[in-house]
C-alpha cells in the first residue's frame, strides 16, 4: 500500500505528500523535468547553469533573501541537476515550513536571471567544470559516457564546456526557463511533520502563479538510442594518477523496463556486490589481480547503463578483462545459486529500507519516482527484489550483459 497521497493540482503539478507526525522536522523536495536532455546541443550546460541563477531572486525576492531566510530558520537547501531532471529541496523545522516554501516557490517559478549576476555565477560554474576537468574518476567516466552515447544527450557533460558556458547569456536562459518549468513538468514531494490539507493549501499559494511558456527555445534533436556491436575500446594516459583504471559498460533499457532495471541491479550484487560477490572474491581476495572492484547499475530514463570499475595495475588490464569475460559467460551460462540469490535480495532490500528512514530521503525518492515514472512505484521495489527466480535473472544477463558486445575505456598512467 502506497502510504502518499497523490495530489494532481488544477494547473497540472503534481504534490506528493506523507505525514510524519513524530518529526518535528518538514522537507520539500521540488522536481522539474528540465535536465541536460532537454538542451539543444549548442546550449550544452544550460540546465545546470540555469540551477544556479534560479537562487540569483526575483523581481519581488532579492539576491541571497531565500538564503538567509532559511539559515536564519535553521533549515537546510540544496539543488541538483542530472540528465533527467533538475532538483531543489528544502528542509526546515515544521514551524517555518508556511515562512519558507513560498520563497522557494517564488524562486522556481519567477526566476530573474539577472545580468547583474550571471558572470559571478559563470565564474562559479566554470571553477565547477575546471574542477571537474581535474579529477580522473569524471574524466573516466565522462570519456565512457561520451564512447556509450556518441549521439544520445548522455554523451555530453551535464556541466558542459568551458567555451560552452562562456556563451550561454541571459536570455538563454530565461527562454529554457520559461520552457520548462512549467507545472506539468514539475513535482513537489513534501514529508514529515504537516498534514496533507495544510501542505496542499501551501502548494496552491507558492505554486500557482507560472510564466507563460517560451516559444522560442529551441526543440531538441530526436536522440538517438545506442547499440553496442562488439567491442568499443578507448584508452586515455594521465599523468596524475598512480594506478591504471578499467571500466566496462552495457547499455541496458530505460525506464519503460523497470522490471529490467531491478533485475540488473541484482545482478550487479552478484558479480561484485561485497566480498563474497564473483568478481570480488575471485579478482581481488583470491587471484589479488586487482585492488578494487565494484559494478553499478544507473537507472535512467531513455536509456540506462550497467558498468563494471576496476582500480589495478596496467599490467594487468588485458587479463582481467578477459577474467571479467569468462565471469560474464559463467553469469549466463551456469546457473546462479540460490545462495547468490539471496544474499542479494537482502543486500537491496535491507539498503532500500535504510533509504526510508528520513523525510529527507522519502521526499526525495517519491520526487524522483514520480519524475521518472509513478510515486506509486516506489514503494513496490522491495517486492519485485523479492518476486525475482533464477531463471529469468538469467534471462536478463543473458540478454544484456554480453561478454562479446560492451564499451571499455582504460585510463593509464602516463609514462
Amino acid at each position: 500500500m502506497f502510504p502518499a497521497s497523490v495530489f494532481k493540482i488544477d494547473n497540472g503539478l503534481t504534490l506528493v505528500h506523507q505525514e510524519i507526525s513524530t518529526t518535528p522536522v518538514v522537507v520539500a523536495d521540488v522536481w522539474v523535468r528540465a535536465g541536460a536532455t532537454l538542451e539543444p546541443e549548442s546550449w550544452c550546460g544550460m540546465a545546470h547553469f540555469l540551477e544556479h541563477m534560479i537562487f540569483k531572486g526575483t523581481e519581488k525576492l532579492k539576491a541571497g533573501v531565500f538564503d538567509r531566510t532559511i539559515e536564519k530558520s535553521g533549515g537546510v537547501s540544496n539543488a541538483a541537476t542530472s540528465y533527467d531532471y533538475a532538483h531543489y529541496s528544502l528542509t526546515t523545522a515544521s514551524t517555518y515550513f508556511e515562512e519558507t516554501l513560498p520563497l522557494m516557490g517564488e524562486l522556481l517559478l519567477n526566476a530573474a536571471i539577472p545580468e547583474s549576476e550571471l558572470n559571478r555565477e559563470r565564474n562559479v560554474v566554470l571553477e565547477e567544470i575546471r574542477q571537474a576537468s581535474d579529477n580522473p574518476h569524471w574524466i573516466a567516466y565522462q570519456a565512457l559516457y561520451k564512447s556509450v552515447y556518441p549521439e544520445h544527450p548522455y554523451g555530453r557533460s551535464i556541466l558542459g564546456s568551458h567555451q560552452e558556458v562562456s556563451s550561454h547569456g541571459v536570455q538563454q536562459l530565461r527562454s529554457f526557463h520559461r520552457a520548462h518549468y512549467q507545472p506539468e513538468n514539475m513535482t513537489v514531494a513534501i514529508a514529515g511533520g504537516i498534514n496533507s490539507s495544510k501542505a496542499l493549501q501551501l502548494v496552491n499559494g507558492a505554486f500557482n502563479k507560472f510564466a507563460p511558456p517560451s516559444l522560442d527555445c529551441p526543440s531538441t534533436n530526436i536522440a538517438i538510442k545506442p547499440t553496442i556491436i562488439g567491442i568499443r575500446r578507448q584508452e586515455i594516459q594521465l599523468s596524475r594518477i598512480e594506478q591504471a583504471r578499467l571500466l566496462m559498460a552495457w547499455v541496458t533499457p530505460g525506464v519503460e523496463e523497470l522490471r529490467t532495471g531491478y533485475a540488473l541491479d541484482l545482478l550487479s550484487i552478484i558479480l561484485a556486490g561485497g566480498r563474497t560477490s564473483r568478481l570480488v572474491s575471485d579478482l581481488r581476495e583470491k587471484q589479488q589481480l586487482v585492488n578494487g572492484i565494484y559494478s553499478s547499475f544507473s537507472l535512467q530514463q531513455q536509456s540506462s547503463l550497467f558498468t563494471i570499475n576496476v582500480w589495478l595495475e596496467s599490467e594487468q588490464l588485458e587479463r582481467v578483462e578477459s577474467l571479467i569475460r569468462l565471469h560474464l559467460q559463467d553469469l549466463t551460462t551456469w546457473k546462479i545459486t540460490e545462495q547468490e540469490l539471496s544474499r542479494a535480495k537482502r543486500l537491496l532490500c535491507n539498503d532500500y529500507a535504510f533509504s526510508t528512514e528520513t523525510p529527507n530521503q522519502l521526499a526525495g525518492l517519491y520526487g524522483y519516482y514520480n519524475t521518472i515514472a509513478s510515486a506509486e512505484l516506489s514503494v513496490t521495489y522491495p517486492q519485485q527484489i523479492q518476486s525475482f527466480d533464477v531463471k529469468e535473472l538469467q534471462n536478463i544477463a543473458y540478454k544484456y550483459l554480453s561478454p562479446n558486445n560492451y564499451a571499455v575505456t582504460v585510463i593509464k598512467p602516463r609514462d
